[in-house]
């Protein structure tokens, strides 16, 4: 197989699939848009058509209005010209999905973002033999090892438990991190109410029509703080040190993302309780999943490319970076 297909084109913009003139992710509106998932840097409005999960279409609708689409399911195949698409899970957050593209003899795996950890929100990551096979980078670095979650969300559950004149207040962001969160928590066995910030009050209600059992969620606004003492409150990042955090009683600030495993950034934001919980492969994990595949060729994008592509090399792998734009939304990491 040749180094890069002649039908498939990497731009900084998306990717562009030539005989089925359509972009995969782009970054400025398309025509044609194949969206992986619904995170903002992936998923973006103005698109004339877009091809995409059915949970990926309704989290693309809630946040950028009703947009023209043709909903798939896992494991359907569809042609646009002469390219057999089909969309498969990649277990990152609700309606996730890696695209598989065959044609001409080759086949290519676009996978957006995923992880290969368990969560009780969205099916598991699906591994794809390939040819080429492209990859996030988030934490392509060997120092990022991500623990396991459920003794994050027993620290998370202790820090509760030992202040019961507090609250932790938990950052995570909107759209797959906060709902995890909860999810994670119910399964460890916490069912007292949450709350929850304004703006998780639709994603999460979407994430409920679509059958992800939550347990009781309470709008945090409006309420006393005395009524909030020894309860889980759950904010998007950017609230955590803002005025509305100011009016919970005496909170335990915890925030849910990999990058908490960077000491740096938890004081950053001023986090007394760093959870490492990730909704992206660590490098054990990304590495282990570039073996499973077995691609001639990995391209790597957003993220830490330059120790992943000398990975693949020192294995005879061909690899290449892809300059990819618009990558750079960390707190969903």
């Amino acid at each position: 197989m040749s180094s890069v297909p002649h039908w498939i084109e990497p731009h900084p913009t998306g990717i562009y699939v030539r005989p089925a003139d359509a972009w995969i992710d782009p970054s400025q509106p398309r025509d044609r848009a194949l969206v992986t998932h619904g995170h903002a840097d992936h998923a973006r409005g103005g698109h004339g058509h877009v091809w995409a999960t059915r949970e990926t279409l309704a989290i693309m609708a809630l946040r950028y209005g009703t947009a023209d689409g043709t909903p798939l399911a896992y494991d359907e195949t569809f042609t646009l010209g002469n390219v057999a698409i089909r969309y498969v899970p990649a277990g990152h957050v609700l309606g996730s999905a890696q695209i598989v593209l065959d044609h001409a003899g080759e086949r290519v795996v676009v996978t957006g973002d995923y992880k290969r950890r368990p969560d009780p929100t969205c099916p598991a990551f699906v591994p794809v033999p390939c040819d080429i096979f492209v990859t996030e980078a988030t934490f392509g670095l060997p120092v990022f090892r991500h623990p396991d979650t459920g003794s994050e969300i027993d620290r998370l559950l202790g820090a509760l438990h030992s202040h019961p004149e507090r609250c932790v207040l938990v950052g995570a962001y909107a759209l797959g991190k906060a709902q995890r969160i909860i999810c994670e928590l119910r399964d460890r066995g916490h069912q007292e109410p949450i709350y929850i910030h304004g703006a998780m009050e639709k994603m999460c209600a979407l994430y409920s029509d679509f059958g992800i059992e939550m347990g009781e969620l309470r709008p945090a606004a409006g309420v006393a703080a005395k009524d909030m003492r020894g309860h889980i409150v759950i904010s998007p990042p950017s609230a955590l040190n803002d005025r509305w955090s100011r009016r919970l009683p005496d909170p335990i600030t915890a925030m849910a993302s990999g990058w908490m495993r960077v000491r740096q950034r938890a004081r950053q934001r001023n986090v007394e309780l760093p959870l490492v919980i990730s909704d992206h492969a660590d490098w054990e994990e990304l590495t282990d999943t570039i073996r499973e595949v077995a691609p001639t060729e990995t391209w790597v994008t957003h993220g830490r490319e330059e120790a992943l592509v000398h990975w693949c090399a020192m294995r005879q792998i061909r690899a290449r970076a892809l300059a990819m734009v618009g990558r750079e939304d960390e707190d969903d990491a």
